[in-house]
């Protein structure tokens, strides 16, 4: 049997409203996520999420239609009322582009008579016109109404916001850090990055043997930094002897992908005596298409002349402009110059690709907005983090969709507005209808 001492929230609803979608949407946009757990049976399942730093177990019910033995069984009932009886919160999810049913009335019903709190959640409200119909559903007698669409992230802050007031701050458990930031450190092969990773854990290494890591080809070390897990991912083991320098190259990046699938910061690592070669931008676009805050570290800086360092520079100005908000950092990983730079940088990374705006913010925003492209945006809100995900809405001019042109000028104007310092911004749009 399941037992927690977090608060608990329930997702109930008759079936196909979205229940699964709401509770895959809350977990995955969530920082700290423990995972799933299979419940008691496939009818119930529990995950661990957490909102604004409060934990709690979040419980999605099967489908239930009261009194209906023939439709749905009646386990599924059965199990629901376990959950609901030991829920602090119910989210009651219903359907906003039908009408109500008789089992979405039977269903309030018992909510009431449960006498818990209750948030009446109204899905697939995705648009303008639709937010405005969604309060028609206060006639179940719900005094919290949030129209919402888990498929697209909408509304969902500000749902949890009022389901989680009065749940606990949640304390780290003992002796483990307040936040644990993983780092992956990429590049060619020979172009200093274990040297980087011991200059970065040397002194300050807080576990001491190391950690094995998801394959045979990569090592983790960990260190504390004011409260700050940061956890490096080093790939120089990817080099085997016999082999070319190409399969070197070709396994740099092969592991590149894997490691960067499973860490929220990078670290590209440049030979500065090389330049900016081929394989570097290969790596780094991985890096931008993965959405991964990134910090470019140039190494052996020290080794290079003014005139040279003034080319290096250049070159990356020309092929890495896609990446004109990383920042560059020029170090000496041998001689650990500059590497204690890349501690604040990498926090900050971390923290603009985990930056959430409100959707009233973010419209204000659009109203101070000089727009001279078409369409025009309606509005605008954030749809996920890791990287900042924003979904516009336009109107009805053509199809709807911004040309690239103005998606980038608005994610830099985000980023400006909102320091999205470090991370890719990740602009969509959406014709409202």
């Amino acid at each position: 049997m399941y037992v927690s001492a977090q608060p608990s929230v329930v997702i109930v609803g008759r079936p196909n409203v979205g229940k699964s979608t709401l509770f895959n949407a809350i977990l995955r946009s969530r920082r700290s996520i423990v995972g799933d757990e299979p419940g008691i049976t496939r009818d119930r399942i529990y995950g661990q999420a957490e909102y604004r730093a409060k934990k709690f177990d979040l419980i999605d019910t099967g489908g239930i239609v009261q009194g209906d033995d023939a439709l749905i069984p009646s386990e599924i009932l059965r199990q629901a009322r376990v959950a609901l009886e030991s829920a602090d919160h119910v989210i009651f999810l219903i359907d906003g582009r039908s009408e109500l049913t008789a089992a979405d009335r039977d269903l309030a019903k018992m909510l009431r008579k449960l006498g818990k709190p209750v948030a009446l959640a109204v899905n697939k409200i995705d648009s303008e016109r639709r937010a405005g119909l969604a309060h028609e559903f206060h006639e179940l007698g719900f005094e919290h109404l949030f129209p919402v669409s888990a498929e697209h992230h909408l509304g969902i802050d500000e749902l949890l916001a009022h389901v989680t007031a009065g749940f606990p701050v949640s304390a780290p458990e003992p002796n483990e850090p307040a936040n644990r930031i993983k780092v992956a450190i990429l590049g060619r092969p020979n172009v200093g990055k274990s040297t980087l990773l011991n200059a970065l854990v040397g002194s300050d290494r807080a576990i001491v043997s190391p950690i094995a890591g998801t394959t045979r080809d990569a090592v983790d070390e960990s260190v504390l930094r004011d409260g700050v897990e940061y956890v490096f991912v080093d790939t120089a083991g990817i080099r085997r002897k016999g082999k070319t320098h190409l399969m070197a190259e070709k396994l740099s990046v092969v592991m590149a992908r894997r490691h960067l699938r499973m860490c929220h910061v990078a670290l590209l690592v440049m030979d500065a005596t090389e330049g900016v070669l081929s394989a570097d931008a290969t790596i780094a676009g991985y890096a931008h298409e993965e959405g991964r805050s990134l910090i470019l570290c140039v190494n052996k800086w020290d080794a290079l002349k003014e005139r040279n360092r003034k080319k290096f520079l250049e070159q990356i100005q020309e092929r890495l402009k896609f990446l004109d908000y990383a920042p560059v950092v020029f170090i000496s990983a041998l001689k650990g110059q500059g590497t204690p730079a890349l501690f604040p940088l990498i926090r900050k990374g971390f923290e603009s690709a985990s930056r959430r705006i409100g959707t009233g913010e973010l419209n204000r925003f659009v109203d101070t907005l000089r727009w001279e492209f078409r369409p025009k945006i309606k509005y605008l809100t954030q749809a996920s983090i890791r990287p900042p995900t924003f979904v516009i809405f336009t109107d009805r001019t053509g199809t709807g969709k911004l040309h690239f042109s103005a998606e980038r000028n608005l994610a830099n104007r985000l980023r400006e507005k909102f320091d999205f310092a470090g991370t890719p911004v990740v602009v969509k749009t959406k014709r409202a209808e």
